[in-house]
């Protein structure tokens, strides 16, 4: 297994480490929380930039590095939900029908390419989607930080807490509606799949 891989293989290891981080109650577990799915996210950056440098691409890794993004974000919007129920939440409210839109999307599109895999039709990713994965992250970090800096000290929610909870608000509804939006664009791009004309 070649280095490309070993990360998004790690990846699926941070998760699960995130998720017992940001459901496990001590004084730092936000904190720890942040810094695990910067991690992952770094990891989600290096991974394709060694593969494409290196020329390491493999089938392995274009199965499991979409879905290594996608089990990573996912997880972490529903895990979000959930604390926001929990007593002592501070941070912006993340909806349960704002993740229905992003897993459904992210569902919806995993199908598109198996269905387009089983006619040998190879479907990329594209801009608008790549977008969509980086506002993913912005806005999870975004929230991340804003539960986080309660941690901190006073010095760090003084400065940070004019302006964190506007951005990650912002952040939230942008991902919301960019993933909506690149999930239509990319099932009416590729409607010749799913129409039985290829």
């Amino acid at each position: 297994m070649n280095l490309p891989n070993k990360l998004t293989v790690s990846r699926f290891a941070l998760t699960g480490v995130f998720l017992a981080m940001i459901f496990w109650r001590s004084p730092y577990n936000d904190t720890a929380a942040l810094i695990v799915f910067c991690l992952a996210g770094i990891t989600d950056f290096l991974d394709g930039k060694i593969a494409r440098d290196r020329n390491l691409i493999t089938n392995f890794g274009k199965l499991m590095d979409p879905l290594a993004d996608k089990i990573l974000t996912c997880s972490a919007f529903i895990a979000l939900v959930e604390r926001c129920q929990q007593a002592g939440w501070s941070g912006v409210k993340v909806e349960a029908w704002m993740v229905v839109i992003i897993v459904g999307r992210e569902l919806t599109i995993t199908g598109l390419r198996l269905l387009a895999a089983s006619k040998n039709v190879v479907l990329g990713a594209e801009g608008f989607g790549k977008h969509k994965t980086i506002s993913q992250i912005t806005s999870i970090i975004a929230l991340l930080v804003l539960e986080a800096y309660g941690e901190w000290g006073h010095w760090a929610e003084v400065g940070l807490k004019p302006w964190v909870p506007t951005f990650a608000r912002v952040a939230l509804y942008l991902t919301v509606i960019l993933t909506f939006s690149s999930g239509v664009l990319y099932l009416w791009r590729n409607r010749r799949v799913y129409l039985d004309e290829v």
